[in-house]
């Protein structure tokens, strides 16, 4: 799609192509208020801006629209709105072995347990190794450390997907 056909759609077009971006309602909200985009630069600086105006909340639910890494059988069923997306930013866990997913689902678990929140990484390019890597790394955070590490995961994550969606 490009800039000029974004622009062109109706809001409720244009909040079903945002939400396969990012599912959290506040930026979708402050997406649409933005539009008309002038420039891709123009898009992808009002997401950045808009997602540094949000709570934690708001970090929260974003979070919501992604699967475990690793939990590709989900994909289907619960985040449909990114499950296409969230599967190719992923293939790299599809390349791992059983030790290797075994580990990454029981550090899932643990992470979801210590922090109410799933692990979040800008998997695109990402090994299945290198992502067990840093989830071994950044169970050891404390909450709010982690909660700003995911933050910033999750704004890479919406660029690739406004990348891909222009």
């Amino acid at each position: 799609m490009s800039l000029t056909k974004l622009n062109a759609l109706t809001t409720q077009q244009a909040k079903q192509q945002l939400e396969h971006c990012c599912t959290a309602p506040r930026w979708i909200e402050g997406m649409l208020k933005t539009m008309p985009f002038k420039s891709n630069e123009h898009l992808f600086e009002s997401a950045q801006n808009v997602w540094d105006q949000l709570a934690e909340s708001d970090y929260l639910a974003a979070f919501e629209g992604h699967p475990q890494i690793g939990d590709l059988s989900t994909l289907s069923k619960k985040y449909a709105a990114t499950a296409q997306k969230a599967g190719h930013e992923q293939s790299g866990m599809s390349k791992a072995d059983e030790s290797t997913l075994t580990k990454m689902i029981a550090l899932n678990n643990d992470y979801l347990n210590k922090f109410g929140f799933i692990f979040i990484v800008c998997a695109t390019g990402k090994t299945a190794q290198q992502m067990l890597e840093l989830i071994e790394q950044r169970i050891n955070n404390d909450r709010n450390t982690e909660l700003h590490i995911a933050a910033n995961e999750q704004a890479k994550i919406t660029k690739i997907r406004l990348e891909t969606l222009l």
